[in-house]
């Protein structure tokens, strides 16, 4: 079934298109795939970014995890395929273009996608940020019609870790949300310290 890919703010969407359009309006370097690019680029597939609330999930609540929005990302396309990835964040004065970057979860995020668009349920991707163990999962929420900036990590969602995933984890294949928590919860647990000497 079809992905319901949200719309990105438009505010967000500008500042990239501002940034692929005109270098010299940003800061930010081009990557060396975007610098590299033969022919025009693009942005497709807004995906908010959320960042796990990870204090929230001890234990992991039966009515979802706490995240919180942190940015959305875009792929940017020259012909085919995404060659690089535009970031934006928001600021107090509303969303701003924060960075591109380029690496292997392009390709991974790519792959995660088309394996979700052959799932039989239809599903809201979002990306879900662990950044304590550098980690980046492909979120399927599984209420397509919710605001895509808000909504807690339901137990029945999906997550798809990307490539490179932690130790452990193994990339692309799919959690539910309620089976892989646990398993983050614990990494994210400061381990007891031994007892002191007396």
């Amino acid at each position: 079934m079809p992905l319901h890919v949200p719309p990105a703010p438009a505010p967000a969407l500008r500042s990239v298109l501002t940034a692929l359009s005109s270098p010299t309006a940003v800061r930010e370097a081009r990557t060396p795939s975007l610098r590299a690019a033969q022919g025009p680029v693009s942005p497709d597939v807004p995906l908010p970014v959320h960042e796990l609330d990870h204090a929230a999930t001890e234990p992991a609540p039966a009515t979802g995890a706490a995240t919180k929005l942190i940015g959305w990302r875009f792929l940017i396309r020259c012909g085919e395929r995404a060659v690089a990835a535009a970031e934006t964040m928001l600021t107090p004065d509303g969303w701003a273009f924060s960075h591109f970057c380029e690496g292997p979860y392009i390709a991974s995020a790519e792959r995660a996608l088309r394996h979700a668009e052959a799932m039989p349920q239809s599903y809201q991707p979002r990306l879900l940020s662990v950044p304590e163990l550098y980690m980046l999962t492909l979120w399927l929420h599984g209420d397509r019609g919710t605001d895509a900036a808000s909504g807690p990590l339901a137990p029945t969602d999906i997550l798809v870790p990307l490539a490179p995933a932690p130790p452990g984890i193994t990339a692309h294949r799919p959690h539910r949300a309620a089976d892989l928590l646990p398993v983050l919860t614990h990494r994210l647990t400061p381990a007891p310290l031994l007892g002191s000497p007396a």
